[in-house]
């Protein structure tokens, strides 16, 4: 049974800027899903799904809410292994849809095992840097990266470079939060240079062509680099006060691509102008600030560093998402939380809320 008690100690203002962003996603997927066709408008399924996603999203949040977060630590490994063996899964039975192998089938809906190794990662490393009690030297970052550079791998293969990627930065937030040795940051900052050309060896040429086209859009602007132009163009256009609900030309007219997923913040910008952009930053800051709020009233150091893991979570794909939207980094696929379209992202963006809140509930049950 849960203590009662417990349920005084809810974080109630992350719940409800999680019901703000919610609700703005499903309205902002409702006008994404809307376009027009010769005197009327036709509706694609997407903001209906979404909202069904949000139900089963909400019970796994509950679900994730009960139990003492501490019990995790036990059972970390065997949840990092079962996705590990989903990811290579994938690669051999996983369904393709636009050319990327990510989703296993389970006949009644698409399953992405890539966003529970978000999941994993998260755990894995939380429980790794609570039993370090030293700021971290160059073998325990070593060891780190073994831990997150597997299922990194495995999920580039897919291909899905931004959710390789997100796992990385993930771990590295989480491995600067804990403190690392001077000589180490030193050593880390001289070969960081050295690996950059590596890294461009083994990427794919579609990927090369994104990074090339994030520095020039122009060179191709009705081929690579043309998500990116009609998005600024999509944005620009929302001028300061928008162009209101459903207005938008660039998405009803279908000129904005992928503009359920990717580019969800493009069609908000075009609609809301730049104050409702405004407004979503803000809530999305708040967000962020009420969860590193939890990592410091956290009374043990795996619940804190579990809640800096989320914190790290949904920031990277804030930050990555929007500066991807406005040319000012490369597209890599990676979605805006509860705004852009998505079943199983959803599903752990509220897993993940569970787990903050979590640990939020439990903080005064034992001494620091």
């Amino acid at each position: 049974m849960v203590d009662r008690q417990l349920f005084l100690h809810i974080n109630w203002s992350i719940l409800a800027i999680v019901f703000l962003l919610f609700v703005a996603g499903v309205l902002n997927l409702y006008s994404a899903s809307a376009f027009r066709i010769g005197d009327g408008t036709a509706i694609t399924p997407f903001f209906s799904r979404q909202i069904l996603w949000g139900g089963i999203s909400v019970l796994a949040m509950v679900a994730a809410m009960l139990f003492d977060y501490r019990h995790l630590k036990n059972i970390s490994w065997l949840i990092y292994l079962v996705v590990i063996a989903c990811l290579i899964t994938v690669l051999f039975w996983g369904r393709t849809i636009s050319g990327a192998q990510r989703w296993l089938d389970l006949g009644f809906f698409n399953f992405q095992p890539s966003e529970l190794a978000k999941i994993a990662v998260v755990l894995i490393t939380s429980v790794f840097l609570s039993k370090i009690n030293h700021p971290l030297g160059f073998r325990d970052i070593m060891k780190a990266l073994c831990l997150v550079l597997i299922p990194a791998y495995l999920i580039a293969s897919q291909p899905d470079l931004g959710s390789a990627l997100l796992l990385v930065f993930v771990m590295a937030g989480m491995l600067v939060y804990h403190g690392i040795k001077k000589n180490t940051i030193k050593t880390i900052i001289f070969t960081m240079p050295l690996l950059v050309p590596l890294g461009w060896i083994f990427l794919k040429d579609y990927q090369k062509t994104r990074l090339l086209t994030f520095l020039n859009p122009g060179q191709d602007p009705l081929g690579s680099g043309y998500h990116v132009i009609q998005s600024q163009i999509a944005i620009g256009s929302g001028g300061f006060w928008g162009k209101g609900f459903m207005e938008g030309t660039q998405s009803q007219l279908r000129f904005l691509p992928e503009k359920h997923t990717d580019f969800a913040f493009s069609v908000f910008g075009e609609e809301w102008g730049f104050i409702g952009s405004i407004i979503l930053l803000f809530l999305f800051c708040l967000f962020l600030y009420q969860i590193f709020l939890s990592s410091e009233e956290s009374k043990d150091k795996f619940g804190a560093m579990l809640c800096v893991g989320v914190f790290f979570y949904f920031f990277w794909q804030v930050l990555i998402n929007i500066g991807m939207v406005l040319g000012l980094m490369p597209v890599v696929g990676v979605p805006l939380p509860f705004v852009s379209y998505g079943g199983t992202s959803l599903l752990v963006n509220f897993i993940m809320i569970g787990l903050v809140l979590n640990v939020s509930m439990r903080r005064y049950m034992f001494k620091s």
